[in-house]
């Protein structure tokens, strides 16, 4: 079996470069088993991606990759599109903000596979700090999870509300059955992937993987307030189609919020990509870096 690692990028400039060198050397060089790096980066406006080829990786810009309706962004459509331009059999998916990456985020999520041939989908949790400036908030991490999806999976899915991180970055899954479900197209993929692969393979196939305590860039609450906005599209969407709930109204996809005392209106909406497996795309263009 082969194995690819996905990064998806948007401005990441200061983190990406650590990360690539770090998995190339220990994972493709001192030993054989990472056989691609891959970068996909959603038009980043710094140097994310030419630093992701300098260190080792292979890069591209989320327009290049196929499409099935023109033009789309977000992180999942990065992971989706992905699938285009990887060979590998498992597909590692790792975040390019974490401060205090080591391999292991990557092994690790390898491992279930090595160990359980059934094995369809690995998920990290760790302990997540919140670090501000030298202060240090120990279990303040994660705020989007304990906050909106665990509350919202203990009520309508408490099957899934086991997972201890369902919305961590850091995932494993075979390619076979992951290219048969859709994916949504931003923050929501991690939730919407999980969804699906339980509906369709049961949990049978997850593992979860202790990553040990993980450091990242963390986000302004403004910033969280939009990213949930997209999970909870997700998840009522798929709370929909596995009966949990009815919408009796359409969603809207503009996030109301307020900075400073200005009020502010952001369009944001998940898009449901169709599984890869129905999508074949004309051409594949040719890949970029080392």
């Amino acid at each position: 079996m082969t194995v690819s690692v996905v990064i998806p990028t948007f401005n990441e400039a200061a983190t990406i470069g650590r990360i690539v060198a770090v998995a190339k050397k220990e994972l493709m060089e001192d030993i054989a088993l990472v056989d691609e790096i891959v970068v996909m980066d959603s038009n980043s406006g710094d140097a994310t991606v030419q630093i992701a080829m300098a260190a080792g990786a292979k890069a591209y810009s989320i327009d290049e990759a196929p499409s099935p309706r023109g033009s789309i962004n977000g992180k999942g459509a990065a992971i989706w599109k992905s699938l285009f331009m990887t060979t590998g059999d498992i597909i590692v998916c790792i975040d390019a903000d974490i401060l205090n990456f080591g391999a292991h985020f990557i092994y690790g999520l390898i491992g279930p596979f090595l160990e359980n041939r059934d094995m369809l989908f690995a998920k990290a949790y760790y302990r997540r700090p919140l670090k501000i400036g030298v202060t240090v908030h120990e279990n303040y991490g994660g705020r989007v999870t304990e906050i909106l999806v665990r509350p919202l999976l203990s009520a309508f899915a408490p099957e899934l509300a086991a997972l201890y991180q369902p919305l961590s970055g850091e995932y494993a899954f075979l390619r076979g059955p992951v290219e048969s479900i859709p994916f949504s197209s931003g923050y929501g993929v991690e939730i919407g992937l999980i969804f699906d692969l339980y509906k369709k393979f049961g949990l049978d196939g997850f593992a979860q993987v202790d990553m040990g305590t993980r450091y990242h860039r963390n986000r302004s609450v403004n910033e969280l307030g939009k990213m949930a906005f997209g999970i909870v599209q997700t998840m009522l969407r798929k709370l929909e189609e596995n009966k949990a709930l009815t919408l009796n109204v359409p969603l809207s996809d503009t996030m109301i919020s307020q900075e400073a005392g200005v009020v502010e209106e952001t369009r944001i909406r998940e898009i449901e990509l169709p599984p890869k497996g129905s999508f074949l795309p004309a051409s594949i263009v040719s890949r970029h870096g080392s």
